[in-house]
C-alpha cells in the first residue's frame, strides 16, 4: 500500500503553528514506502524492532533523522548505536549506561527520552513519578558524555474518552516542565516531550508535544507478516 500523501500534508499543517515533529512510524512497512514518504520530504523515521531497523537502515537515504520507540533491551544497543538519533523509551538507569558506553565506542552522542507511565494499562512500560527524580538525580551524578537527555515521552490510555487522553497529556506536561526547571534549567538538550499517536496527535499538541508519533495515518493499518 502506498503513503497516504493527503495525511502527510494535513499532519504537517498542523504541526507548524506549534513548532512540533513528526517521527513517522514505519515499523512492519517497506523500505519503498519510507522512500516514498522520504521523497516527500520526511527525515525522521520511528521504529520499534532492532531487526527490522538494521535491515532497512542501510537501504535507504543517509540523511534519515532514525529514531527508536519501542522497548529497548541493553544487549541489543550495540547493534543501532553506530546510526541511531534518539531512543524515546529509556526507564532505566542501566540502558542509560549501556547506551552511552556504546555510543562512546562510536564517538557519538545519543539523544535519550526518558518513559514515563501516564496510562491507566499496566501492560505499557515506564517509570512513575518518583522513579523519574531518582533516575534523573542518579544520572545527573554519574552523567556519561555520549547521552543527552533530551526530555520525555509518554503514551496515554488506548480510550475514545478525549477528556482522559487529553487529562494524561496534560500531567506529563506538568511532570516535563517541573524536571526541566529543576534538574535542566539551562540545557538546552531538555527540550522534547514525545506524545501523540494517530489517534490523539492534536490532543498531544495541544498539550505541548514537540514530537508526535504517527503511522496507521500515514503508511495504513499494519499487518504483521
Amino acid at each position: 500500500m502506498s503513503i497516504n500523501l493527503p495525511a502527510y500534508q494535513t499532519i504537517q499543517e498542523a504541526l507548524r503553528p506549534y513548532g512540533a515533529r513528526l517521527v513517522a512510524v514505519s515499523k512492519i512497512k517497506p523500505a519503498a514506502d519510507i522512500l516514498e514518504l522520504y521523497h516527500a520530504g520526511q527525515r525522521i523515521f520511528g521504529e520499534n524492532y532492532v531487526q527490522e531497523l538494521l535491515q532497512k537502515q542501510p537501504e535507504l537515504p543517509g540523511d534519515i533523522e532514525w529514531h527508536f520507540i519501542g522497548h529497548l533491551q541493553s544487549n541489543k544497543v550495540k547493534y543501532i548505536a553506530p546510526f541511531i538519533t534518539m531512543i524515546h523509551a529509556v526507564d532505566s538507569l542501566r540502558l542509560l549506561q549501556e547506551i552511552n558506553k556504546q555510543a562512546a565506542k562510536h564517538n557519538r552522542i545519543i539523544h535519550c527520552l526518558l518513559q514515563v507511565h501516564i496510562a491507566e494499562e499496566e501492560t505499557k512500560f515506564g517509570l512513575d513519578e518518583a522513579e523519574l527524580e531518582s533516575l534523573v538525580q542518579a544520572w545527573q551524578q554519574a552523567a556519561g558524555a555520549h547521552v543527552r537527555i533530551a526530555g520525555l515521552m509518554g503514551m496515554a490510555t488506548n480510550t475514545d474518552n478525549a477528556a482522559q487522553v487529553e487529562k494524561e497529556f496534560r500531567h506529563l506536561q506538568q511532570l516535563f516542565s517541573r524536571v526541566k526547571s529543576r534538574y535542566f534549567p539551562a540545557d538546552d538538550d531538555f527540550r522534547e516531550l514525545s506524545m501523540g499517536m494517530s489517534g490523539d496527535y492534536q490532543l498531544a499538541l495541544q498539550s505541548g508535544s514537540t514530537l508526535v508519533r504517527i503511522g496507521s495515518l500515514l503508511f495504513g493499518a499494519r499487518i504483521k507478516p
